[in-house]
């Protein structure tokens, strides 16, 4: 008679982890592919009223907000970045969601706090920004994009006053601290420690498009703001092939 009671070996539990996070970082990044511009405004009353929700990525000038927007939809140009950092003033709204159908969209504000830009014109888009952040009702997530080798700035500091009601009323908030591949590893672990005091209630994430580093988890975070019901995920789907 066989005695040997020897369970039959199984996958480590942390490989079972990893594969999951892998397949869903593959149906949230497949979601955010599917980015397509919808319209752009120059106030807001311009915008589209929407019933889907909305998540706005903001940040200072040359904080990398383009990049990130790019990387994160797996499309070269969706962001515009401009060569001359702050002359982009319009706020710029890309559909996202499967077969042409939306369920959220992405909203890229315009940059803040570039020295070059008139200061006339800067106060006016403070304004506007401060108006949309308050007022803008399907918005259901904020991205801050902050450069680590500088942190958190007066202007960012003043973003987190504005939105801290609604943050506390239940706004998601996630700063992204990109282009951390400039940083050694003990820099990047201090700031992201530092960082994470000052959020407030939000999220800190470490991103970099060049070393490929934050992009699954950014993705998979905003795939559960924009379906906090546990929505039926989509199917992944491969990046379009370099041209």
């Amino acid at each position: 008679m066989n005695t040997n009671t020897n369970p039959t070996p199984s996958s480590p539990p942390d490989s079972k982890a990893a594969s999951g996070d892998k397949a869903s970082a593959s149906i949230a990044l497949g979601w955010l592919h599917t980015a397509r511009f919808l319209t752009t405004a120059p106030q807001l009353h311009f915008l589209p009223a929407l019933d889907v929700p909305e998540i706005a990525f903001v940040g200072r000038s040359n904080a990398g907000k383009s990049t990130c927007i790019n990387t994160l939809t797996q499309q070269k140009q969706l962001a515009f970045a401009s060569k001359k950092p702050g002359r982009t003033q319009h706020i710029n709204l890309f559909a996202l969601g499967k077969q042409g159908v939306t369920d959220a969209v992405l909203t890229d504000l315009p940059g803040y706090g570039y020295a070059a830009v008139p200061k006339q014109d800067k106060i006016r888009w403070q304004q506007v920004m401060a108006n949309y952040l308050v007022t803008r009702e399907n918005l259901t997530g904020i991205v801050l994009m902050c450069d680590p080798r500088h942190g958190l700035t007066e202007l960012d500091e003043i973003l987190l006053d504005i939105i801290r009601p609604r943050v506390q009323e239940g706004l998601k908030f996630l700063i992204v601290l990109t282009k951390s591949d400039k940083l050694t590893r003990s820099e990047a672990t201090k700031i992201l420690s530092i960082t994470k005091l000052q959020a407030g209630g939000g999220e800190v994430m470490l991103f970099s498009a060049t070393k490929r580093r934050g992009i699954d988890e950014v993705a998979q975070l905003l795939w559960k703001w924009a379906h906090p019901q546990g929505a039926a995920a989509p199917a992944p789907t491969e990046p379009d092939p370099p041209q």
